[in-house]
């Protein structure tokens, strides 16, 4: 779930890795897509899409389509925004469980080229993926809510927070570097032992992905799992829409150089990482919380990575709960 801009491969991907796959038919990424997606159902949530614009189409889980989402019935809005990787379905189930339907109104969209979202523009920044979402929210009528964003939806939380903040409430950033530089990134390819920033974030063989989830979870079961397993993931989760993937990690606009190029934020923020976070190390989480404001939080969680909302849900969400209601 993640990321980034430093040096992108452009040779084309040959098959190496898809024809290893598991049969449709016996694949377990479907099965366990299956059973999230009923997850979801089961938390209220409906699986939509949506034209913003001539040129945009957003596929999200919300609340059904026949309620007027615009009437105030006392649940805030929460925007729920994925990382760097799967769908918004693999990355944010335990927190639609516990907050659907009886606390927030969520609202959890598939950045565009991920899921069924996709365009015919030629944008790919996280600040048009900024903008794709606040359309998202103005065309459901929601006027108000919360974001919260993990990895590189906290980039895109980041930029919504910033140019919009009569819309945005309070944001919650987990684990992601938005006061990433270009030597941050240097580094992070280092610790993958990477030539490019696609080999780490798009894996396209079992050995790659590996290596990702090595990065991305403090779990030790990466490496017992067999590449038929990695391939089917691959196969399922990593090779739809890969070029143009490519392309929006060619055009994130954080972390191009060493000067940074974000403002503090006008709204309360809550910063939560992972101790053991080695995408976005956690020193990167402290320089975050001085640069975003008086009005920034920072909780860590030990002993967990880079997806903390996975890792460790219940403190997760206890924490996130605790800082939307405001005790």
């Amino acid at each position: 779930s993640h990321k980034l801009s430093f040096s992108v491969c452009d040779k084309k991907e040959g098959k190496k890795g898809r024809d290893m796959s598991l049969s449709h038919y016996l694949s377990p990424t479907r099965l366990l897509e299956g059973y999230l997606r009923r997850c979801l159902k089961a938390a209220g949530l409906t699986s939509q899409t949506l034209s913003i614009d001539s040129e945009t189409t957003i596929h999200f889980w919300g609340p059904p389509p026949l309620q007027d989402h615009r009437i105030d019935d006392g649940r805030p809005a929460m925007l729920l925004l994925h990382g760097f990787g799967p769908s918004a379905i693999w990355q944010w189930r335990r927190q639609i469980q516990e907050f659907s339907p009886s606390i927030f109104r969520l609202y959890c969209p598939d950045l565009v080229f991920f899921g069924d979202s996709t365009t015919s523009s030629t944008s790919r920044s996280e600040v048009f993926q900024a903008e794709c979402m606040a359309k998202l929210m103005e065309k459901i009528g929601i006027e108000k809510f919360n974001v919260a964003g993990t990895s590189y939806g906290g980039f895109v939380a980041y930029h919504m927070a910033k140019t919009w903040p009569e819309k945005v409430e309070k944001v919650v950033i987990a684990s992601s570097g938005v006061n990433m530089r270009k030597c941050d990134g240097e580094s992070l390819l280092q610790r993958s032992n990477s030539e490019c920033i696609e080999k780490v974030m798009l894996p396209s063989t079992a050995t790659e992905l590996r290596t990702l989830m090595g990065l991305a979870s403090s779990s030790r079961m990466a490496r017992i799992f067999p590449d038929a397993l990695w391939n089917d993931v691959i196969s399922n989760l990593y090779q739809k829409n890969r070029k143009e993937k490519i392309e929006l990690l060619k055009g994130v606009t954080i972390g191009k150089n060493e000067k940074l190029n974000i403002d503090p934020l006008y709204q309360e923020v809550m910063i939560v990482w992972g101790d053991k976070d080695q995408i976005f190390p956690v020193k990167m989480a402290y320089e975050l919380k001085g640069i975003l404001g008086d009005k920034t939080k920072l909780e860590i969680i030990e002993n967990t990575s880079h997806v903390p909302q996975v890792e460790c849900a219940q403190e997760f969400n206890n924490i996130v709960l605790r800082f939307l209601k405001g005790s």
